[in-house]
């Protein structure tokens, strides 16, 4: 289809699209593991649904194909299929085209590619050829336009639009989702959206999913009120309501055709050009908002007109430095020193009071950083533990971890862990697979990883969750992260840093270092200057044999020949040259680093005093 035959068509009349596929197909077919598999496998179920759009009165249908791209197949085992899973798409609803009455246009349905996503950061050329391959599956068999739907990331949605402009020239619908707050997954506000996609080669913007009807209407009234430039019109494609889980099912709310009816009417009274449901809808929502919306011509209607409605400039979130103590004395040049500790395994907390108060009482430890379930061994909380010790005014850096908590767990135990905690440090850290530790059996979540925890620290930081819904006042944590400089693949470690860094990371934590050279070649390697401040790991070592299995044993340690050929000579007084050579390292990180954290020979946490003999 021509891009302006498309247009012609958004200036004439109001264009009714399909509803919810998902959960169409849940309802008949039950869970599947990918209901774009369906499209092979059962695709006369696909083909009925289909049709009852089109019977409803839809005049385009979107292909079974939201998630039929290769990243998400992949995961499933059928990255292979890309093409043959969209081909199948695209066939059955021409098929179902074919046995309409009346002409029906036919939508490539691409979405995100998820929030795993997250996890595993893709290269942009990478994310350019998983929608471009999808793409190109869908024009080959003949889809009319694009519609790139339920986007909450604005650079990824830009991604999807270069790849196929690249090689179609097919109309396209870009459409982001939005929290009730008006603002995407990402941050993004309407007007910044529209600003972006703009100036793309798209021909209609919207937004879909998440919202319902009157929730999604402050939306509309932004898009539907800014300069349309060459935009031919805007979309609308609410969920039914939010919905619920009962049992081991998905339940969206009972809402009425009518009431979409009514939205249909408000959404076109404002401008909308392009009307359809999303997750929840039936053939009976869309049959509603055809009726409602099959006299209205756009051209002789009087409703608001573009720049009607103002749109102010969205407010800057405010942004502070942390306020923690540790922070102020790294950004006054003070060297700054943590001790390593373990969550005790059990209940019992007199231990660690007693080691802990006994560190700090030297005056020469400004924090306790806390470790969270290493080697994927059960331990107590150690975000808990860190509101323990900072009931008893120590200063603390809890480790916390993306493998045992999604992203709501992760915010709600950061939000406690600052309010009724105190914590005002953190260390963000993936964390080891359960597979190393105690409970095999178990899985990871990892929603996000280390990064994607930054970027949650950072929204609450500014008053906001994941979703970009306000909060009720913000944290201010002072946001550590993990870097090697040994590490096996050191290209992908320094990448991972830097996206640390620029994620919003305040301050670094090296693994254990026995050799300054180690660090000297990092540096270098990232250019001659380390972005923000680091903490090195110093570890005394306490014989010959203990820093043989580091050595060989433990993935990211890594002890130089020469620092085990010193312990081996020691003998017997290997201990006493394992903290000798710990403060060599300790005296060395304070002619060039921010600070060191310790670790503790075998948790004896009062034992690392003497490192500062």
């Amino acid at each position: 289809m021509r891009i302006e035959d498309f247009n012609a068509q958004l200036k004439g009349a109001i264009l009714v699209a399909d509803g919810a596929m998902g959960s169409m197909l849940y309802e008949s077919q039950g869970p599947q593991r990918c209901f774009d598999e369906l499209n092979a496998t059962e695709p006369e179920a696909v083909f009925r649904v289909h049709q009852a759009y089109i019977e409803a009165g839809a005049q385009i249908i979107e292909t079974n194909t939201f998630g039929a791209n290769r990243y998400k197949l992949g995961l499933l085992g059928l990255g292979e299929n890309v093409a043959r899973l969209n081909h199948r798409g695209v066939k059955v609803a021409r098929e179902a085209r074919e046995a309409a009455a009346r002409e029906v246009l036919i939508a490539g349905s691409i979405g995100p590619l998820g929030a795993t996503r997250q996890v595993n950061p893709l290269p942009a050329d990478e994310i350019r050829d998983i929608f471009r391959e999808q793409a190109q599956a869908l024009e080959e068999r003949g889809v009319d336009l694009f519609v790139l739907e339920t986007f909450s990331d604005i650079e990824e949605l830009v991604a999807a639009i270069d790849a196929i402009r690249g090689f179609s020239r097919l109309p396209i619908v870009a459409e982001l989702t939005f929290s009730e707050e008006g603002t995407t997954f990402g941050g993004t506000m309407p007007t910044d959206a529209w600003q972006r996609l703009s100036a793309k080669d798209v021909q209609v913007i919207g937004a879909n999913c998440t919202l319902g009807p009157q929730a999604l209407m402050p939306i509309l009234e932004e898009f539907c009120g800014l300069d349309g430039g060459s935009i031919a019109g805007v979309s609308a494609m609410p969920n039914v309501g939010f919905p619920k889980r009962v049992g081991d099912r998905v339940v969206y709310p009972k809402s009425s055709p009518e009431y979409f009816s009514l939205f249909a009417r408000e959404a076109a009274a404002l401008g909308v050009r392009l009307l359809g449901g999303c997750c929840g809808t039936t053939p009976a929502h869309i049959h509603a908002i055809a009726d409602a919306v099959r006299d209205f011509h756009p051209s002789k209607h009087t409703g608001r007109s573009p720049g009607s409605v103002a749109v102010l400039a969205p407010k800057a979130r405010e942004v502070h430095e942390p306020e923690s103590k540790l922070w102020k004395k790294i950004q006054q040049k003070k060297f700054v020193t943590s001790v390593e500790i373990d969550p005790p395994k059990g209940v019992s907390l007199e231990r660690i009071f007693e080691q802990v108060e006994k560190v700090m009482a030297s005056g020469k430890v400004d924090a306790i950083d806390i470790n969270s379930g290493t080697m994927a061994r059960v331990g107590m909380d150690a975000l808990v533990l860190g509101g323990a010790l900072e009931a008893r005014g120590i200063e603390t850096i809890p480790h916390i971890t993306t493998r045992d908590l999604n992203i709501i767990g992760l915010q709600a135990s950061l939000l406690g862990a600052w309010s009724v905690g105190g914590v005002r440090n953190v260390l963000a850290i993936t964390g080891d697979p359960p597979s190393l530790g105690d409970h095999p059996e178990t899985s990871g979540v990892y929603e996000v990883d280390s990064i994607g925890l930054v970027k949650i620290l950072v929204r609450l930081n500014q008053g906001m969750d994941w979703a970009g819904k306000t909060l009720g006042g913000a944290t201010n944590f002072s946001i550590g992260v993990a870097v090697n400089p040994v590490a096996d693949n050191l290209d992908e470690e320094i990448n991972r840093f830097l996206a640390k860094v620029e994620a919003g990371a305040h301050f670094a934590m090296t693994q254990p270092l026995f050799d300054p050279e180690h660090w000297h070649a990092f540096v270098k390697k990232i250019g001659g200057k380390c972005p923000i401040p680091v903490m090195a790991g110093v570890w005394p070592l306490t014989s010959y044999k203990q820093a043989l299995r580091l050595n060989n044993e433990v993935p990211g340690i890594v002890i130089p020949e020469n620092v085990q050929k010193e312990l081996e000579a020691a003998g017997t007084e290997a201990r006493a040259c394992g903290f000798l050579l710990a403060r060599r390292m300790l005296a060395w990180a304070k002619t060039e680093l921010a600070g060191a954290y310790l670790i503790p020979p075998f948790k004896r946490y009062e034992e690392i005093l003497e490192i500062f003999d």
